[in-house]
């Protein structure tokens, strides 16, 4: 599992109301959420933000409530992984379920700025800043998350092992 993109760098504590507000929940289509995606940190993002993108971000990202909504409206904004600190264990999940690459790196948010390009491979387990020419060590993505992932998530990938 290979990315490379330009960065989008977000601080700590970003909540699922600030990646998509509840007042744009009338919809789970990836594409309508991702026009409102992280608008309210960053105004320019959905407009701005092109496919293969990267978000790196503090502690605690993706925290509040538990709404699949917010991982979708990243995945529908073309971001290919999300770096952050840390995450908040079910917005983690919900990005495994619905096929959203990401990954735990403590160095990495402090060490890049908005705009460097990352190249990321999480099945060797680094992450090379191509700005800065600095490398960072990340965990390995397991293979059977890396199918999951591969799939486009948790659903299709159950699809893709019964219906064999």
């Amino acid at each position: 599992m290979q990315f490379k993109g330009r960065v989008w760098k977000f601080g700590n504590n970003v909540n699922t109301d600030e990646i998509i507000p509840a007042k744009y929940l009338v919809t789970s289509d990836q594409k309508e959420l991702s026009k409102h995606c992280l608008e309210i940190i960053h105004p320019q993002f959905p407009k701005r933000v092109k496919r293969g993108d990267i978000i790196a971000a503090g502690e605690n990202f993706g925290c509040g409530s538990s709404r699949e909504h917010a991982a979708l409206a990243i995945k529908g904004a073309g971001i290919s992984c999300v770096i952050a600190k840390s995450f908040a264990r079910i917005f983690f999940r919900n990005c495994i379920n619905i096929g959203l690459p990401i990954s735990e790196e403590k160095e990495l948010p402090e060490s890049c700025s908005q705009g460097d390009i990352l190249e990321i491979d999480l099945t060797k387990g680094f992450i090379k800043n191509l700005s800065t020419k600095k490398e960072f060590k990340t965990s390995k993505f397991p293979p059977f998350l890396q199918e999951i992932i591969s799939s486009g998530g948790l659903m299709k990938w159950v699809k893709k092992k019964v219906i064999r």
